[in-house]
């Protein structure tokens, strides 16, 4: 066989397939329940996640801040930085399927007293393939791909929770503007009080425990001013880091009452959370990275198959280079272990590990997907029932306050029927708003939860947005 005939049966065995070593891919068996715990409306394909954000979150100004965070918040700069470095790293790994050429010059020179000088130019190309008999570059490309995927759907994550993010500070923004609210108009309230008190105090008609029961309830109210200012300058400094932009004042839309909410929210089935949920598809694909990894460790048991090449040429002038002294070779490798101290074994045993650890966490977050939002299923529904007792418990002290009053007027009964109604009717109207928000940060969470927008591609979360998020010119309120 000559030189000619050999390269051919090198080049041949490119084309032959080989074995692929390692176990195949098969996504984790999981057992998901019929239904969610807690569920309302169980056995429902459709779900709150199949909603784009701006169709859940209709005020045009949060809205606007959404938009602005997702183009500017240093966590999506992060994400899309990881996905360009997973995709370079996925590039290189799919450039070991081509051969790797190079190439080479010299120039040397001789000088002795019994030699004449001597120069001599040299140039060389070289080649270097590896045969992937064993599948061991389709392995290590199946790894990197896999992570690419990861970094994708970790990207997407990134997005949702984001999104979620925002939302729920600028309702926690506008419950602390409702409280503040209530906060002066209470102060107002005992203001008057005090005064009235005070005044007949001085005049001898009024006794100095009801004016010092007054000033302590018009007190306590005046401190919760600035406290409840304090934490409205925290939360628009929250709001401001996840815009990525420097702190300051936020607009505000909608009042938190008015916000959009729904009466009963479509959770879907089980089923389909898998495939919904941003982070247990990137915990899919980093099993499947770390199931790839096996077979490149399995691989490496096996020798390594190669194909060389050289052309190259040698001249003592720089004119002659090409013409003359030309050479070429072709030639085939086989290296392999004999004696690794255990080191590979060692290395397939870590393979084998990390792909049982991706296992179980990729179980345990599905598992904990399912409580995740049957958590949020029964906060939203059963929130909605603390609100309404709470909004009763409001309207009663109001009608209570006014009773007082009248029976006051009347000469029937002392201030401090009045002065009691007071103190029950203004945190009663405090912590219906703390309901409020619970509900609608449980609509957030149930949003999250589900895979929120599992729908949208990548550019659909900002450029479908277009219309939808509109600049609001409302100035930002104390």
């Amino acid at each position: 066989m000559n030189r000619v005939s050999g390269c051919l049966l090198l080049l041949s065995l490119t084309a032959l397939p080989g074995c692929l070593v390692g176990p195949k891919f098969k996504r984790p068996v999981t057992a998901p329940p019929d239904t969610y715990y807690t569920d309302p409306n169980p056995q429902q394909s459709a779900s709150v996640a199949d909603l784009a954000w701006w169709d859940l979150f209709k005020d045009p100004v949060l809205q606007g801040l959404i938009k602005e965070a997702l183009k500017n918040n240093y966590d999506v700069q992060l994400a899309a930085a990881r996905v360009e470095e997973a995709s370079a790293q996925y590039g290189v790994a799919k450039s070991f399927y081509y051969p790797q050429i190079g190439y080479g010059a010299d120039i040397s020179g001789q000088r002795s007293p019994t030699i004449p000088n001597h120069t001599y130019y040299a140039y060389n190309f070289n080649l270097a393939w590896e045969l992937d008999l064993w599948g061991r570059i389709r392995r290590l490309n199946e790894q990197q791909r896999a992570l690419f995927l990861a970094t994708e759907e970790a990207r997407r994550g990134v997005y949702l929770s984001l999104v979620s993010a925002v939302a729920q500070a600028y309702f926690e923004l506008r419950a602390l503007d409702a409280q503040l609210v209530i906060a002066h108009e209470a102060s107002q309230s005992f203001q008057e009080t005090y005064d009235l008190f005070n005044n007949k105090l001085q005049g001898g008609a009024a006794t100095a425990l009801e004016t010092s029961r007054a000033e302590g309830a018009l007190a306590n109210f005046m401190a919760q001013v600035p406290d409840i200012q304090r934490q409205i300058v925290g939360k628009e400094n929250q709001i401001a880091l996840l815009l990525g932009k420097n702190p300051g004042p936020t607009a505000r839309g909608v009042l938190l009452a008015d916000q959009y909410d729904l009466d009963i929210v479509p959770a879907g089935l089980p089923s389909t959370l898998m495939e919904r949920r941003p982070d247990l598809r990137q915990a899919e694909e980093q099993y499947a990275a770390a199931n790839a990894a096996v077979g490149v460790a399995r691989a490496n048991f096996f020798p390594v198959i190669s194909l060389t090449a050289l052309l190259g040429g040698v001249s003592p002038q720089l004119s002659g280079l090409v013409s003359s002294g030309t050479q070429w070779g072709v030639a085939g490798g086989l290296a392999g272990p004999l004696f690794t101290g255990g080191r590979l074994k060692s290395q397939y045993k870590v393979a084998l590990a990390q792909r049982d650890e991706s296992e179980i966490a990729y179980r345990q977050a599905v598992t904990q997907a399912f409580g995740e939002v049957s958590t949020a299923l029964s906060a939203h529904s059963e929130l909605a029932e603390s609100l309404r007792q709470e909004n009763r418990s409001v309207t009663a002290y109001q009608e209570s306050v006014r009773l007082a009053n009248l029976r006051y007027d009347s000469g029937l009964s002392s201030y401090f029927e009045v002065l009691d109604a007071k103190l029950q009717l203004f945190p009663a109207q405090q912590q219906a708003v703390q309901y409020d928000l619970g509900r609608k940060v449980a609509l957030i969470n149930l949003y999250l939860a589900l895979g929120g927008g599992w729908k949208l591609g990548d550019t659909d979360w900002l450029t479908q947005a277009t219309n939808a998020a509109q600049t609001n010119s409302a100035s930002p309120r104390p």
